[in-house]
């Protein structure tokens, strides 16, 4: 697959570590991905479990923290993922002392991480979470948002993804990586694709297509050592943030299927955050 090239690891281990602190989550169902907001990129992770099994918890709480180091996209560098690791270490201490609870989701927008929580309990929440804030926290602003949702309607509505297709997964992992490195995913890019066919006939009728949807055919290859040896790379400048890459490439997936082809992916140069 070609959603990774032309693009280095340098920070990703560095973004997904904003998910795995002390207070690691144990459930094997979280994913994460982005979403283009008014002011930027907002990624989130989300425990998809709970679509199916929601715990008698009707109280959603919101826990939320600015921090310091980050870079121009919002997302956190070195010290700013310190800043979250002790914030969500430390709050999730206090609730476990008070209250059954379900670590559900977690966001970063903006240079501001969200813990995203259902608990079973109220009583006394608020007041122990400031007194955290309070000993811990008191250089950062912090808030607590604690409301009624018997049905988990935040969790559906902001939380779970609206795809949940291994497509849209794989081009979010490409797009979490961008980010990662500080991307904005803003404006048009030159962003190249794969596709490869079985016979000649097959990839003419695709370029064919192609052109009429004003692609650049870049090159034409054989690879006999492939089962579909038939390559065709070609490109155009277009958006990428999340929505209307996944579309795109669905389109260009599904054109390919219909030709017995196979589409590999999608990839562009990077660009550093300046």
């Amino acid at each position: 697959m070609h959603y990774f090239k032309n693009l280095s690891y340098k920070y990703i281990i560095l973004f997904i570590l904003v998910f795995i602190g002390k207070n690691s989550y144990a459930q094997t169902d979280w994913v994460d991905y982005v979403v283009k907001k008014n002011k930027g990129i907002m990624s989130v992770s989300v425990d998809l479990d709970f679509i199916d099994y929601k715990p008698n918890y009707k109280n959603l709480l919101i826990l939320a923290t600015h921090y310091r180091d980050c870079m121009n996209n919002g997302f956190p560098k070195g010290k700013g993922l310190e800043e979250l690791y002790a914030f969500s270490d430390s709050t999730a201490l206090a609730i476990n002392k008070l209250t059954k609870n379900k670590l559900v989701g977690i966001v970063t927008y903006q240079c501001v991480g969200f813990d995203i929580y259902y608990v079973k309990d109220t009583i006394g929440l608020r007041e122990n979470l400031n007194k955290v804030f309070d000993d811990r926290f008191n250089s950062s602003t912090n808030y607590v948002i604690i409301n009624r949702d018997a049905k988990w309607q935040y969790y559906i509505d902001n939380l779970y993804p609206n795809d949940v297709s291994d497509e849209f997964f794989a081009d979010q992992r490409f797009l979490l990586e961008m980010v990662a490195e500080g991307d904005d995913l803003s404006g048009k890019r030159k962003v190249n694709h794969w596709v490869y066919f079985n016979n000649i006939k097959k990839r003419e009728k695709y370029k064919a297509k192609l052109k009429k949807l004003e692609f650049s055919i870049d090159s034409i290859n054989y690879k006999k050592e492939k089962r579909y040896p038939y390559e065709l790379q070609f490109s155009r400048q277009d958006f990428i943030y999340p929505t209307y890459i996944s579309i795109l490439s669905k389109q260009l997936q599904e054109l390919a299927y219909s030709l017995n082809g196979i589409y590999e992916g999608w990839g562009i140069e990077r660009k550093e955050e300046e």
